[in-house]
């Protein structure tokens, strides 16, 4: 059974604009009316689907090779903003996020190869590793980004089950080679933070920044029953 804490320290928002409280109430009972998602991730899409958004989806063509020195809580937030920015007209609505698996300090991204993924899944069986997910919005008066944190505690894995998840060919393309919302789950015991966050897609922290870049009266439509 997978044991859930809902709250995790994130860090704090970097701003253009004071705009909304992200703590405000009227958050979660207000949605734009067109969204532009910067990413290919059917998984974040699906997300957005859930909270009744249906985005526009825009593929960013963006370098993500690691800087020099760069820890990766600033690499996640820094490449979620220049996929925002390589897709964002002016006075557009645009989410884009960057998730990464850190382990030891070392950020794990996607496998791509059953070699891959088999040694990523063997070096987080048994133990705690953190996903890390860089969210940037943009919107009518402004731009904005943050870092959300959720740690993960795995069991431990014998190889036989290794073997046959990666057989899958679900680890191939998941940040740190599980994917949460398939047969990577059997292999958690403990979440401190969001499940979605996991995913690929902090939406609680999405709303709350989407809030900061424009007036709530500008360009958004009330929730069904808001």
């Amino acid at each position: 059974m997978i044991r859930l804490t809902p709250h995790h320290p994130r860090r704090p928002l970097r701003s253009w604009y004071p705009g909304v409280d992200p703590g405000s109430s009227t958050v979660s009972q207000m949605l734009p009316d067109h969204l532009i998602l910067a990413s290919a991730s059917p998984r974040r899409l699906d997300l957005l689907h859930q909270v009744g958004l249906d985005p526009e989806v825009r593929i960013p063509d963006v370098d993500e090779t690691p800087l020099a020195g760069e820890d990766a809580a600033s690499m996640v937030e820094r490449l979620a903003c220049a996929k925002r920015d390589a897709v964002a007209g002016e006075g557009e609505w645009v989410v884009a996020a960057d998730t990464v698996v850190v382990v030891d300090g070392e950020a794990l991204g996607k496998p791509g190869t059953p070699e891959k993924a088999t040694a990523m899944l063997r070096l987080l069986s048994g133990r705690s590793h953190q996903v890390l997910t860089g969210v940037a919005v943009a919107g009518p008066v402004g731009r904005t980004s943050t870092t959300v944190c959720t740690e993960v505690t795995w069991r431990e894995l014998s190889d036989d089950e290794v073997a046959a998840y990666v057989a899958t060919g679900e680890p191939l393309d998941k940040a740190g080679g599980y994917g949460l919302q398939g047969g990577g789950a059997d292999f958690v015991v403990e979440l401190l933070g969001g499940r979605d966050n996991v995913i690929g897609l902090p939406v609680t922290t999405v709303l709350e920044l989407l809030a900061t870049v424009g007036p709530a009266d500008d360009g958004w439509r009330r929730l069904p029953g808001g």
